[in-house]
């Protein structure tokens, strides 16, 4: 059977699959196991000159990599831009159909294949995300708890570490035996807490000194191993970005659009993409904002004249557009920061 497209729709244990022709004719739907998928795939589609296309969803970054050591030319595309070629009701065959046809798109943009290493190290930051999610909750909950019996937390955590045991402490405060050991309990449960983040803000660190792209990537401004790690992790070589502004753009770092009729209306960031990874370079932006001022580099002069004119966050926000813009030229161009090449 001589196929030239397969879309595969993804699933738990169900695996659905619709191969095209050269005639764009449907041949193959087939419903396949998880457990002989490959193999079917093996015995029914010729590696060479079959492309095999998935949604980037749980898992297909994993099945992409068994395909390509079997020699096939795997394609993921991003689940939205699959969306508009489901025909009628969604099922699992609609779907294996609207992947085949989103891939056969001239235009159509897809999701580069990450590597074993890439997830590894987006495992680790998902995990340390999680757990700073998990600390906040628990403060909030202390705050709420102490609250009750007129104890007002302090705002910032740090302080809210050095309250926890003045309260345990003070026998006058009006806390009862039994809240002590709860609250003892609680402390105990943020401590822990902290210790797993270090534990893992120590292993962001050993994979940022050696990982090659972390390394050149730290050497942005306002770009430490967390920021460093986590765009190595989400843009691999950055080869599925054709400039900069898309590579921003992928980030939600660009101004969505409202334009019609010739008249163009800009409106404020898109907030597309990988959201963890774009609030790590508004931050580090807002640093390099806040220390720009008395410095003579162009950056730095191009920060503090932005922030003359815009707020503050807008400039922030502009500097994370161009640190995401000159990461990309940097991984093109296989070069080191070289300030002195800023186009202010």
């Amino acid at each position: 059977m001589k196929l030239i497209r397969v879309g595969v729709d993804l699933a738990k244990s169900v695996f659905q699959v619709h191969g095209v022709d050269r005639k764009e004719k449907a041949v193959w739907r087939r419903r396949l196991t998880r457990e002989n998928w490959v193999k079917v795939l093996l015995e029914t589609v010729e590696p060479g000159g079959c492309e095999i296309g998935m949604e980037s969803c749980g898992s297909a970054h994993h099945w992409a990599r068994k395909l390509q050591e079997k020699g096939y030319t795997v394609k993921l595309i991003a689940p939205q831009f699959v969306k508009p070629y489901v025909k009628s009701n969604k099922n699992d065959a609609n779907d294996a159909e609207a992947i085949c046809e989103a891939m056969s798109r001239p235009g159509m943009r897809f999701v580069a294949v990450k590597s074993v290493e890439q997830q590894d190290i987006q495992a680790v930051h998902r995990i340390r995300a999680g757990l700073i999610e998990q600390r906040t909750a628990k403060a909030n909950q202390i705050r709420g708890l102490v609250a009750e019996y007129g104890l007002i937390a302090p705002k910032q955590l740090s302080n809210l570490r050095v309250a926890l045991p003045l309260w345990l402490e003070d026998t006058q405060n009006g806390l009862t035996d039994r809240f002590r050991r709860l609250l003892n309990a609680l402390w105990g449960d943020l401590l822990a807490l902290d210790a797993r983040v270090k534990e893992l803000d120590r292993e962001i660190v050993l994979i940022a000194q050696s990982n090659p792209l972390a390394k050149r990537f730290e050497q942005l401004r306002g770009v430490g191993p967390i920021s460093a790690t986590a765009l190595a992790a989400a843009v691999g070589d950055g080869t599925q970005f054709a400039n900069g502004r898309q590579m921003s753009a992928a980030l939600g770092l660009t101004p969505r659009q409202h334009s019609s009729g010739g008249k163009e209306r800009l409106l404020g960031i898109s907030k597309r993409g990988d959201a963890y990874l774009r609030t790590l370079l508004i931050h580090g932006a807002r640093s390099v904002v806040r220390t720009a001022q008395g410095k003579s580099d162009r950056l730095s002069v191009w920060i503090t004249r932005l922030a003359e004119r815009r707020h503050p966050n807008v400039a922030a926000v502009a500097l994370a557009n161009k640190t995401a813009r000159m990461a990309w030229a940097m991984l093109k161009n296989g070069t080191d920061y070289e300030p002195n090449r800023l186009a202010a």
